[in-house]
């Protein structure tokens, strides 16, 4: 996703406003543009995440990621299994890739491998059928479609807090002249 016309369109903003207040705000607005630049980018960023994980969330088991290329962001969006393995990118850099195909690109972990385990859910009724039609809709059996879920959410919980600062960092924002 090209990042450029949204921050040149809010910079270009931003000085007809400060156009109004001025020769000197003019010749600060000028001076703030660069650090404005790098702001917005970080801010769009982090809404073009959190609208991911908001996704990813509706689109269980299935999930959305954002990744940086350079400095532009690049969505990757892992789509529930199917029969068919595939891995491909479409004409705007989506890349879609099947979760066998994921799967096939990371080693299983010991977790996966060993045998399962029985836990009693008991949702309420509204829940139930929602989970039931959910999991027909995909051709799944409902212990199927819970298992990858509770997958796509664990996953998705574990990347937002690997976002997370490690504790004790210290974060200064800001600019100094």
């Amino acid at each position: 996703m090209e990042m450029r016309p949204y921050v040149d369109e809010l910079c270009h903003e931003f000085m007809v406003a400060a156009g109004g207040g001025g020769e000197d705000a003019r010749v600060l607005a000028e001076r703030l543009i660069g650090p404005l630049e790098s702001a917005t980018r970080l801010t769009l960023l982090k809404a073009l995440s959190a609208a991911a994980d908001e996704i990813t969330r509706d689109l269980a088991p299935g999930s959305v990621d954002v990744r940086l290329r350079g400095l532009e962001p690049h969505f990757v969006v892992t789509l529930p299994p199917s029969d068919e393995s595939y891995d491909d990118e479409d004409e705007h850099g989506y890349e879609f890739v099947s979760e066998s195909a994921q799967a096939a690109r990371q080693p299983e972990s010991a977790a996966e491998s060993s045998g399962t385990a029985r836990i009693n859910f008991r949702p309420p009724e509204h829940l139930k059928l929602l989970i039931d039609e959910a999991a027909s809709k995909q051709g799944l059996s409902v212990n199927a479609w819970l298992v990858r879920a509770c997958n796509a959410v664990l996953a998705s919980e574990s990347r937002r807090i690997d976002r997370r600062a490690p504790r004790g960092e210290q974060r200064y924002s800001g600019w100094v002249r």
